[in-house]
């Protein structure tokens, strides 16, 4: 980082109105908290509706975080950044921030140009504005799918990462040979417990057949006290 770097970084900020003060110190050692604030900050003055992670408390947060920076400034602005020197955070982050903060600059330059012009371009100027406003609907619906594109890229991105270590798993219980005697044991047990329900519905079936023999023994004793009742009314 050269003084003319870090000049030109302060003024750039300063004129798209960035809330804090950044002195020519502010990076001479790691200073993440202010860089991230910094990033933050450009990415939701070009797109509000930016997916950019909050918490840069543990280390897994901040790298999350600048994860999700540059894939979003890759997909939006076409802007390649380095992520390593950006997460050191000091002198080497400084060209990085540049980068992002030109982005916005120049926007506002070339706005302030335009703005400028002969009243005689200002028939051209109104077409091109009703123009752009007839292209808003699509524009927004545009940021609106770069902005889940984005998300579901880290999503994705963290998801490779996993899969390196879930593919060693795989390989592994591919590799492993076959537990014989745990196979046959639980096979064993298997045939164990039908046996156990086998004779649980035989026993239920012997309780049937006796409970319908006494039910018979029942009736035909019934039916010959119903006989004798019916001689002995008649013999009256």
């Amino acid at each position: 980082m050269s003084y003319r770097d870090l000049r030109n970084l302060t003024e750039m900020m300063r004129a798209l109105n960035f809330p804090k003060h950044i002195s020519l110190e502010s990076f001479r050692q790691p200073n993440f908290p202010l860089m991230a604030e910094m990033l933050r900050w450009l990415v939701l003055r070009y797109d509000h509706n930016a997916a950019i992670l909050d918490s840069i408390q543990k280390e897994t947060d901040r790298v999350l975080f600048m994860k999700s920076i540059v894939q979003f400034l890759a997909v939006k602005a076409h802007l390649k950044l380095n992520i390593k020197r950006l997460y050191q955070a000091d002198r080497h982050a400084v060209k990085e921030l540049i980068k992002v903060a030109a982005l916005l600059y120049d926007a506002i330059n070339i706005s302030k140009a335009e703005s400028g012009k002969d009243s005689d371009d200002l028939g051209i100027s109104e077409m091109k504005k009703t123009d752009f406003n007839s292209k808003q609907g699509e524009i927004r619906r545009i940021r609106e799918l770069s902005s889940q594109i984005t998300e579901k890229g880290a999503v994705l991105y963290d998801l490779l990462e996993k899969e390196i270590e879930l593919k060693r798993l795989r390989q592994d219980a591919i590799n492993k040979p076959p537990d014989i005697d745990g196979i046959g044991r639980d096979i064993q047990k298997a045939i164990q417990s039908i046996d156990s329900e086998i004779g649980k519905t035989v026993k239920l079936l012997d309780n049937v057949a006796t409970d319908e023999a006494n039910l018979e023994s029942k009736t035909a004793n019934r039916q010959e006290e119903l006989e004798r009742l019916q001689k002995r009314l008649k013999s009256l």
